[in-house]
């Protein structure tokens, strides 16, 4: 909670600062990067630094968390924190990592802002950001004690046992521990980071969900390559398509994701497009594999069938559900056009959601935007919409 003198101040300076906030993201990663390079060789996304859309989450999430803070002093936004909370974990991020961030942080603030960040007002944001930042420590502390590892010890060798082509552009490989072992447990949903040593010796992460069962001794991410040319957002998912065979082994992290399925027996809406159907399928292995009754919608859009990664395996997994449908939407017909499916937009308005269904939601931003603005329209209440997001969480920096 904000305390009774930094409140007044947070509020009456918000608009300023939120209007600055991108220009301060802009010169905060300047100087971070300029202090310590190897921070954006080995841990941040080249490729979202480049585009700048890790300035537009970081800028969104701490103006998001003041407003908060400033209109519901008696609430802490505990999704918005875990979110970020379990994308740093699966990075292996330290609590000593703060410290640099405030520094770097707030001698940006100093350097846009200028006179106007007087000491009552750099009191009051200082006070924001530890409030941010102690919440994510204390987070990221639980979660790193759940795979066992230190602090910021996340990361292991796994050897690929498996590849096969889904789609031209998505490939798959199964990973097992050394020696044979397995690769361990994981909840349907979550994801891991996988690190490609690149020809220039950066060290770069990216986020993949695990798409199996999770009973499974293996793990199987599903990479889908980026096509950006010299742009570095595709250079991990191009090195993979290029250079992961079976016999070689990756640094992967242990599972992290808060958009897991919870036990019960409520109805599901299970709504995809594109790579989004990773986590949802470990969703629905789970599902078959417990011999659920749930009804459960599933619902995916894509651009054509032949760009649908797991097509098959998606129909029959929802096929051995007693109480599951599928809605297939592409944007083009293509060859092979499944009877599920029709073509145009996907249309959740024109869904028989039963009473009480949550929701998950995975896939390009515009996407689960429009699918949770229908939802809502519909009826279903916010808390029932969960979402996940690969790369940086600019659902709020466009809110």
């Amino acid at each position: 909670m904000l305390s009774e003198q930094s409140t007044p101040v947070v509020r009456a300076t918000l608009p300023a600062v939120g209007a600055a906030i991108g220009e301060i993201a802009e010169v905060f990663y300047g100087r971070l990067f300029a202090d310590r390079p190897e921070l954006l060789r080995d841990l941040f996304n080249r490729g979202n630094q480049a585009n700048g859309e890790q300035q537009k989450a970081l800028a969104g999430s701490i103006a998001a968390f003041a407003g908060l803070l400033v209109e519901h002093p008696d609430s802490r936004p505990d999704a918005m924190l875990a979110r970020i909370a379990h994308k740093h974990a699966s990075l292996g991020i330290t609590s000593d990592q703060y410290k640099l961030v405030h520094r770097h942080l707030f001698a940006a603030i100093g350097e846009v802002l200028g006179d106007a960040v007087t000491p009552e007002v750099a009191a009051a944001w200082d006070e924001v950001y530890w409030l941010m930042a102690n919440a994510l420590i204390a987070l990221e502390a639980r979660l790193y004690q759940e795979p066992g590892p230190p602090e910021g010890g996340t990361w292991r060798e796994l050897e690929i046992v498996g590849r096969h082509e889904e789609t031209p552009d998505a490939v798959s490989l199964l990973l097992r521990g050394p020696d044979g072992t397995p690769a361990g447990a994981f909840r349907p949903g979550q994801y891991v980071s996988v690190q490609a040593e690149l020809p220039d010796g950066a060290r770069q992460i990216r986020q993949y969900s695990l798409c199996g069962a999770p009973d499974d001794p293996h793990w199987r991410i599903t990479v889908k390559r980026v096509r950006g040319g010299a742009d570095p957002a595709g250079e991990v998912s191009s090195w993979l398509h290029e250079h992961a065979r079976p016999g070689d082994t990756l640094t992967v992290s242990a599972p992290f994701g808060d958009l897991v399925l919870p036990d019960g027996d409520g109805p599901l809406l299970l709504a995809s497009a594109g790579i989004g159907v990773t986590p949802m399928l470990s969703m629905l292995h789970h599902l078959a594999a417990r011999g659920t009754t749930r009804q459960v919608l599933v619902l995916h859009a894509d651009r054509t069938p032949a760009d649908h990664a797991h097509l098959d395996e998606q129909r029959r997994l929802v096929a051995s559900l007693p109480d599951a449908r599928l809605r297939l939407s592409y944007e083009e017909a293509g060859a092979g056009l499944p009877e599920e499916a029709s073509v145009g937009l996907a249309d959740v308005s024109t869904l028989d959601l039963p009473a009480g269904v949550t929701a998950y939601l995975c896939g390009p931003l515009p996407f689960m935007r429009g699918v949770r603005g229908d939802l809502l329209r519909h009826g279903l209440p916010a808390h029932a919409v969960h979402y996940e997001v690969f790369g940086p969480d600019l659902w709020l920096a466009g809110e």
